[in-house]
């Protein structure tokens, strides 16, 4: 079935000015549907199946945007902030007008893997407690990560407030004074990769997001790049 919508709410929606401006836009007849003028900006079109061309040029509507970044250190995971800069801000204004926001948190001075979009139920979808995503992350860490390690984390260990974690995979990639690993969790409690390696007093240094789900971390992005997600990778990230 056809979905109808108010022109002035389609145009606006991808960035073709505010609500008022599409009114004035109509009436100079810089709005065409289908061939025809449209003088009202209250005109019901049904924007993925109506030709619609704006001052000439055909607009391509779509009501979500799914985008994948790589976050910077310094930046944080929200959509505005006083005193820092957010994920938003690295954004091109055709997708800041969608008003997207970032699928969980990053911490300030985490890197990597973020998804971005506007999709609500995407995005309670994989932040639900009761789905459990896996998320990996690359992490250096201050301390020789042994074998004994890799058993506490899949147990599971007590965090500073008394909290028990869901049991973890531990990948140790080179263990020395500065140990290089992969840690898979299935939740997202506050800072928790740096509190399960301080719950075997160890302190992680470095710490990068590479998976999400079965999405991984395009690595040809360079540090607060982003890009659209694929087809195939938005089917990725919608199963578990």
């Amino acid at each position: 079935m056809a979905k109808k919508m108010r022109i002035d709410k389609v145009l606006s929606n991808i960035g073709y000015g505010s609500r008022t401006e599409i009114n004035i836009a109509c009436k100079k007849g810089l709005v065409v549907v289908n061939g025809e003028i449209v003088k009202k900006n209250s005109t019901q079109v049904d924007p993925e199946n109506d030709e619609i061309l704006f001052d000439g040029e055909k607009i391509n509507y779509r009501e979500f945007i799914y985008l994948i970044m790589n976050k910077p250190a310094g930046c944080i995971s929200a959509t505005t902030d006083k005193y820092d800069q957010t994920v938003i801000d690295l954004l091109d204004l055709e997708h800041i007008a969608f008003d997207p926001f970032p699928v969980g948190r990053l911490d300030k001075d985490t890197e990597g893997l973020l998804v971005i979009t506007n999709d609500g139920k995407l995005s309670h979808r994989l932040l639900s407690p009761k789905k459990h995503v896996p998320k990996t992350y690359f992490a250096k860490v201050d301390g020789v990560v042994t074998n004994e390690d890799i058993e506490a984390f899949k147990e599971g260990v007590v965090l500073d407030d008394g909290y028990k974690t869901l049991p973890g995979e531990l990948e140790i990639l080179k263990s020395g004074d500065i140990s290089e690993i992969n840690l898979t969790i299935h939740e997202g409690k506050f800072h928790q990769v740096k509190r399960m390696f301080e719950s075997v007093d160890k302190k992680v240094v470095y710490l990068k997001r590479i998976q999400m789900g079965k999405l991984k971390l395009d690595e040809k992005l360079e540090l607060g790049e982003y890009r659209e997600l694929t087809k195939e990778e938005l089917e990725l990230l919608e199963t578990k």
